[in-house]
């Protein structure tokens, strides 16, 4: 029978993982303390010798690190699918992994309710100041600092979406409720996007900002996205504008995110992710026009078992089928 590494522990699929891979393969779990007894484990004769699949989550970065170069080198070579719990997937090295033959999934429409209604109470609590206002509340000073010159409703108002993908797609169907103006900036159109969604090409991007009362950032960290959302597009924006990024941290620059709120060009931002998790950046906690989550984005249990669950299924139908689903768009040209 072949076997299969659970990398990062499972915390709601438990019954799942033993009735997807029950007659079908063996699961083991990985336990190594250091990245350096996990390498030990790889080698022949270890505990994780002869793996065919790995189910990864990024809690195993706490023993193991990411699945960089190294880390991907030391992969036996019977290693061909790492299913990946997250839509990110930033911290494996997927060019390493294309090189060594392994196919990598993530579980991209698993996390987007979740994310989205994070991206959401983000976008009303900027506008309408609700954090700051809950701050006072609870130092004893009931609403003395607020200034409802610098609150907004959302209804009439524009939001741009940066990737209109899944994530950005179920935000913009939950904003159009208020109704907000829904604008969007892809590589190119969006499929799947009602008509209401109006897209902006890369041409007419400057035009989409100079328009924008909230941008909110969904599109993946990746080399050419790194501080995407820097001085230039932010100084774009119209004055008073709000940014909510519940993607990755190093897509905004932040030091320029940070000038732009000190000289008041933005009216506020909305943040769920920073650079260098879980560090935040002290400047960001004395800004009152800043509502800040510790990447709360998919934290329900509703939604961690839905990508427990999906990234599990993957790795089953890689084994029944050698090829499992949500290829990570890397090798979608292949």
């Amino acid at each position: 029978m072949v076997r299969v590494l659970i990398c990062g522990d499972l915390v709601w699929a438990h019954q799942e993982c033993q009735d997807l891979f029950k007659g079908l393969a063996e699961v083991i779990r990985m336990d190594s303390p250091t990245r350096a007894d996990f390498f030990d484990n790889l080698q022949p004769g270890g505990k994780y010798d002869g793996i065919v699949g790995i189910y990864r989550h990024n809690v195993s970065t706490d023993h193991i690190g990411i699945f960089d170069p190294e880390l991907v080198s030391k992969l036996p070579s019977s290693v061909k699918w790492i299913a990946h719990n997250g839509a990110g997937y930033d911290q494996i090295n997927i060019a390493a992994c294309k090189e060594r033959g392994i196919f990598v999934s993530n579980t991209p429409g698993a996390v987007d309710d979740a994310t989205a209604t994070t991206a959401l109470y983000l976008v009303i609590s900027s506008l309408r100041l609700f954090a700051h206002a809950e701050q006072d509340l609870r130092a004893g000073k009931w609403k003395a600092s607020h200034r409802a010159g610098a609150a907004h409703d959302l209804t009439g108002r524009t939001i741009a979406i940066l990737g209109l993908g899944g994530i950005g797609l179920r935000l913009a169907e939950l904003v159009h409720a208020f109704p907000m103006r829904v604008v969007y900036h892809n590589r190119r159109p969006a499929a799947n996007a009602p008509a209401w969604c109006e897209y902006f090409p890369a041409e007419r991007l400057d035009e989409m900002l100079a328009q924008t009362d909230v941008l909110s950032v969904h599109v993946p960290l990746k080399a050419e996205t790194e501080g995407l959302v820097g001085e230039a597009m932010l100084r774009k924006l119209k004055k008073g504008a709000v940014v909510v990024n519940t993607a990755r941290g190093k897509v905004i620059d932040e030091d320029a995110l940070i000038r732009a709120l000190e000289d008041g060009h933005l009216g506020g931002i909305g943040l769920d992710v920073y650079p260098d998790e879980p560090a935040v950046n002290p400047r960001l906690l004395e800004f009152p026009n800043a509502t800040l989550l510790p990447h709360m984005g998919t934290e329900t249990c509703d939604s961690q078992k839905k990508m427990e669950v999906r990234a599990l299924t993957n790795l089953r139908d890689f084994l029944t089928t050698g090829k499992g689903g949500d290829l990570v768009p890397e090798y979608q040209t292949q």
